[in-house]
């Protein structure tokens, strides 16, 4: 039986990021339009967070019965590593995609009922990023589908369930988070090439090489950067995004110097705390250029 310890990191604490940073965006996006609903924003978090961690034993799981996680260079993973079996990791991500979709429902009902056909749509993307019979993380789509659930879906969805409308500065944002969260799945991929190739899972990695996934990544946060530029226009206060600016050099550096293998695995932990203090630095000045525009 897996112990506790090994249970924390099958959830993969440092995707958390990818959940939490989203929120902190929307609700910005939100506070902007002087709609920030608290008790919403915690709903949406509600949604997101138990998703990562369903998305991430779903992945466990799946990759672990197809043998795809025998051989790793990251950390340990629960079903491949035998220490805890597949019935029991597929129980946990089914209660923890059971358990956002509670929160996903009464933010539905409390919104607009169509959400209900998002929450569908983001189950569906999460079960089948590597499970069913043509996962389509095994197809080099993965950095797309987090683009689009954990940086437009959840980004948007957290500013419209609480201000019932979008703007561009949403888009901006949703835009900006989707690249930082994709960087993280680029990351984490760049370091199984070698696994990944043996094993018959053809990510984006593979398919574009060391080389290229490297220039993916930097482009990645390059993107961000720029972006924060962009969201000066609404107000100039967000330019204190640009305080995640050395996060983001740390996070770049072992991927720019050629770092391989384990030596990557900083570069996810690094990439999300840049996603989050840039979304807290952004959400923070939206919420304070709103209230002065009141």
């Amino acid at each position: 039986m897996a112990s506790f310890a090994q249970w924390v990191s099958g959830a993969r604490p440092r995707t958390l990021p990818n959940a939490v940073a989203p929120v902190i965006a929307g609700t910005g996006a939100a506070a902007w339009l002087h709609a920030a609903v608290w008790w919403k924003a915690l709903l949406a978090l509600g949604v997101a967070l138990p998703f990562i961690v369903g998305v991430n034993y779903a992945n466990d799981y799946s990759d672990g019965i197809r043998g795809t996680d025998d051989e790793r260079a990251g950390p340990m993973r629960l079903v491949g590593s035998r220490a805890a079996t597949p019935r029991a990791v597929l129980t946990a991500a089914l209660v923890s995609l059971f358990v956002g979709c509670v929160s996903g429902l009464v933010l539905a009902l409390v919104s607009g009922p169509w959400l209900i056909g998002v929450g569908i749509a983001c189950v569906l993307g999460a079960w089948l990023y590597t499970g069913g019979s043509k996962p389509y993380g095994y197809s080099g789509y993965g950095e797309a589908a987090v683009f689009v659930f954990f940086g437009l879906t959840a980004v948007l969805g957290t500013q419209y369930v609480q201000a019932l409308r979008i703007d561009w500065v949403g888009v901006v944002l949703a835009v900006a988070i989707g690249a930082l969260s994709s960087s993280v799945l680029v990351a984490n991929n760049l370091r199984d090439i070698p696994t990944d190739t043996v094993s018959g899972k053809i990510t984006l990695a593979v398919r574009l090489g060391d080389r290229r996934t490297r220039v993916l990544y930097h482009a990645l946060l390059a993107t961000t950067g720029l972006l924060t530029l962009v969201l000066m226009i609404a107000t100039p206060w967000c330019g204190a995004g640009l305080v995640a600016t050395p996060l983001a050099l740390r996070a770049d550096r072992p991927v720019r110097s050629g770092r391989s293998g384990p030596e990557l695995i900083p570069v996810l932990r690094d990439t999300g705390l840049t996603m989050v203090v840039w979304a807290v630095a952004v959400a923070a000045a939206l919420a304070w250029a709103g209230n002065v525009a009141k």
